[in-house]
């Protein structure tokens, strides 16, 4: 899985059984939403997880490899994103490929 640079780089551990690289892990920091997206594919991840609430509405993800998962919590720290790592798990294990999907606390 590939974790967005607008989340902290400490959530990625907390996704249990998944390897999770950070965008500045991979030296994508900065890139455009689509290009990171298309980098994510050739670089063989399975799914990204971002608090960018416009991709959604900027990207198509039909026919992707890939699975998105946008996670809404009051801020992108650390405390107001821990509550949401067991809905994430559930997440990727229900979400397709070229779904994306909001993963919130309600």
């Amino acid at each position: 899985m590939l974790l967005d640079e607008c989340l902290p780089r400490q959530l990625a551990p907390l996704l249990e059984g998944h390897d999770t690289r950070t965008v500045s892990e991979q030296g994508w920091a900065g890139l455009a939403n689509g290009r990171l997206l298309n980098a994510a594919l050739e670089a063989g991840f399975d799914a990204f997880i971002t608090a960018d609430q416009n991709l959604e509405y900027q990207q198509n993800l039909s026919g992707s490899a890939l699975v998105v998962l946008v996670l809404r919590a009051r801020t992108n720290r650390l405390d107001d994103l821990l509550r949401l790592v067991p809905k994430v798990l559930v997440a990727l294990v229900l979400v397709r490929p070229g779904e994306l999907r909001v993963v919130d606390a309600g």
